[in-house]
């Protein structure tokens, strides 16, 4: 009888340490797993970012092109048609004011 008892004490200090050694390397993995989510959300934050000021990049020189007349054909035409303003712009007022005076 005794050695039963002594065989199921022994039985339950095992199965103790077995249970014990599983929770220390649990921690050890959760501390791991904390780490390397922490590392991945700080990359993965890092790279979105990246992204963000390219994109912001992007659109303010699309916006400034736009602004500016662009360049090709769309910026060839804005400047002629600036460059004729500027040539005969007196006569486009006096046709403007003619036009509202012959009422």
């Amino acid at each position: 009888m005794d050695s039963i008892i002594n065989r199921l004490t022994e039985i339950e200090e095992t199965a103790s340490s077995i249970v014990e050694h599983a929770e220390e390397e649990k921690a050890v993995l959760d501390k791991e797993y904390d780490e390397k989510r922490r590392n991945f959300d700080a990359e993965l934050s890092e790279k979105t970012r990246e992204r963000i000021q390219a994109i912001r990049d992007k659109l303010d020189r699309d916006s400034s092109e736009i602004l500016d007349g662009g360049n090709g054909a769309g910026g060839r035409e804005i400047q002629a048609l600036r460059q004729e303003y500027s040539e005969r712009h007196t006569e486009y007022a006096r046709n403007i004011l003619k036009r509202i005076t012959e009422v």
